[in-house]
């Protein structure tokens, strides 16, 4: 016998942010696999972790060259690990380019490619197109989470806190995913990948934090080239540099607790940043300043520490080679390829790609391709400015200082630009140009490399789908099979044989989690004390020290028979990403 949940209208809750507790609903599941396959000192199991900073670029770190910024926590662990000169991400904004990195592919082939779908639609007009319904991307069915793979090798998967991929995961992507979550929480002996994400730097900062104090003092700041030099772009920067320098403290704290945990030594540990920005003319873009990421990785027990490497990577790489650092084998399916690890590719990437379309309720269609020295732009829609305008980033200083200045006739010639309409065709030589202001498309001596650019972005084109071509609301009912509303995950069914309980979904790429409950035994949540330095901390919706409720853990069904005796309960929570998820309770009698 069995009790069916059908989970249809707590996922609608899911989607507001801006509530704390639907948030720690969707972001926080746990489980572990049932099995290990060893302790995670072997060399093929290593620690992995991440340190992810929001909107940052490479030019307001010191050892990428800025000398007025402090960060010796940074500039230590850049001592440690290898600096990547070349890394991208595939687009310029937040949820977009985390969506590439959680599941290894190019957002536009799984129509993630429109910023804010799911998590910050508050930010967008309930008219778009006509009505645009939230919506939970529909995934193609064989992509997953990249951390269900390493769950399934006996991996602990932590990630504190942001998501932010364009759809609800399933309970299988994490064992915890809040505000709490840590390696800590493993078994002992149990490889981990852990995700530490920090605030402090995202755009919303450089408003939010107004009339706090500044470490960097505005006029010893130097203005890129692309801003009037005012004292208001003064103040910003000095606030952006301010807060690099607060989140290098942060990240002091973070390794201070690794090497207490005696982790530090033996991991692997990734610095880079989710995209560029987080000033006016950075962030949103695909251009050098909108993609060009820093990026360290420590190797265990100082491999290679202090060296440089220039090859070209994008984001979607990140995926693979975690799993290859892992010696698991890549699923094919995935559009990057490893740089580092058991798997890595013996060809080096030529170019990396980037997009743009949808920003918040600004509509856009921008597809461009790039190596280390070069970037090819294609613009679908000429017609418009390179500048949207969007409401969030208006409370930030600078920009309407520069809307000020445009309006009254004052604005200087480069900043101007960027209000200008857009060319269908854009080339740039970005080691001589790095704001990329000299087109040079029609420069004769380059049309050969032109060309070449042309049709690399063409064969991309050809080998990845792009749904960007569509309507969105095309999308959304393609996505949908043409029906008014998310579809469900098909209820799984549990069944008994002789050697034990297998489960089964007639759903197509459903990942399926479960927990066994003995007699007796409630699925109550867990206490945790919330210990973060993510967005929502940042800005106050979650306080550290506090305590919040997790789920119990899920384990990742793997085609396993399960034993279980009579009075036990299988709970079973079966999800197709950008469906609603199906549970049911299993009565093992």
């Amino acid at each position: 016998m069995f009790k069916i949940k059908i989970m249809t209208n707590k996922i609608r809750k899911f989607i507001k942010l801006n509530q704390y507790l639907m948030l720690s609903f969707i972001l926080i599941f746990s489980g572990c696999n049932s099995t290990l396959k060893g302790q995670n000192e072997k060399k093929n199991q290593p620690n992995i972790i991440w340190i992810t900073i929001e909107d940052l670029s490479p030019e307001f770190l010191g050892f990428y060259g800025n000398k007025l910024v402090q960060t010796p926590n940074l500039d230590a662990l850049r001592a440690e690990s290898v600096k990547y000169m070349n890394v991208h991400t595939v687009a310029g904004v937040c949820s977009v380019s985390r969506s590439a990195i959680i599941t290894g592919m190019y957002p536009t082939s799984i129509g993630t490619q429109n910023h804010s779908i799911l998590t910050w639609h508050k930010n967008i007009p309930s008219k778009i197109e006509g009505l645009l319904p939230i919506y939970s991307a529909v995934i193609p069915p064989n992509v997953k989470c990249f951390t269900e793979y390493l769950r399934m090798n006996g991996y602990y998967c932590a990630n504190n806190e942001k998501e932010d991929y364009q759809f609800v995961p399933p309970v299988t992507a994490w064992d915890e995913s809040s505000a709490a979550a840590t390696y800590q929480n493993r078994k002992e002996g149990q490889p981990f990948f852990s995700i530490f994400n920090f605030g402090i730097t995202h755009e919303s900062q450089l408003f939010m934090r107004e009339g706090k104090p500044l470490t960097v003092f505005p006029d010893n700041v130097i203005v890129p080239t692309i801003f009037q030099n005012t004292p208001t772009v003064h103040k910003d920067l000095a606030r952006l540099l301010t807060n690099v320098e607060i989140v290098d403290k942060q990240i002091g704290e973070l390794i201070k607790r690794l090497k207490e945990d005696g982790v530090y030594d033996s991991s692997y540990i990734f610095f880079y940043s989710d995209h560029g920005g987080a000033m006016p003319w950075y962030k949103r873009e695909i251009t050098e300043r909108g993609t060009h990421i820093p990026m360290l990785v420590k190797f265990p027990k100082g491999d290679r520490a202090g060296t440089v490497n220039n090859e070209l990577i994008s984001e979607i790489d990140f995926a693979p080679t975690v799993l290859s650092l892992a010696s698991i084998e890549p699923p094919s399916y995935l559009q990057g390829q490893c740089f580092l690890g058991k798997y890595k590719s013996r060809t080096p990437r030529k170019y990396v790609f980037a997009t743009r379309d949808r920003m918040d309720g600004k509509y856009d269609r921008v597809r461009s391709v790039r190596n280390a020295d070069y970037q090819y732009i294609y613009n679908y829609f000429p017609d418009r400015t390179y500048y949207q305008d969007i409401e969030f980033r208006k409370k930030i200083a600078t920009l309407n200082e520069m809307l000020e200045l445009r309006d009254q006739g004052k604005l200087d010639p480069i900043p101007m630009s960027w209000f200008n309409k857009k060319p269908v065709e854009e080339f740039y030589r970005i080691s001589d140009d790095p704001y990329q202001l000299n087109n040079l498309i029609n420069d004769r001596d380059l049309q050969g490399m032109i060309n070449e650019f042309r049709e690399s972005l063409q064969d991309w084109d050809k080998k990845y789908p792009d749904l960007g071509k569509m309507q969105e609301l095309d999308m959304i009912k393609q996505m949908w099979s043409g029906a008014d509303e998310r579809p469900h995950t098909a209820i799984p069914k549990v069944v008994k044989t002789k050697s034990g309980f297998n489960i089964s979904c007639a759903t197509d790429g459903a990942s399926i989690g479960y927990k066994i409950l003995k007699k007796g035994e409630n699925d109550n949540p867990i206490e945790r004390i919330v210990n973060s330095w993510c967005i929502f901390t940042t800005v106050g919706e979650i306080k550290n020290g506090q305590s919040i409720k997790v789920s119990s853990p899920w384990k990742v069904y793997t085609n396993n028979l399960i034993q279980l005796e009579a009075g036990d309960k299988l709970l079973v929570n079966a999800h197709r990403i950008g469906y609603d998820p199906a549970i049911i309770v299993y009565d093992a009698n």
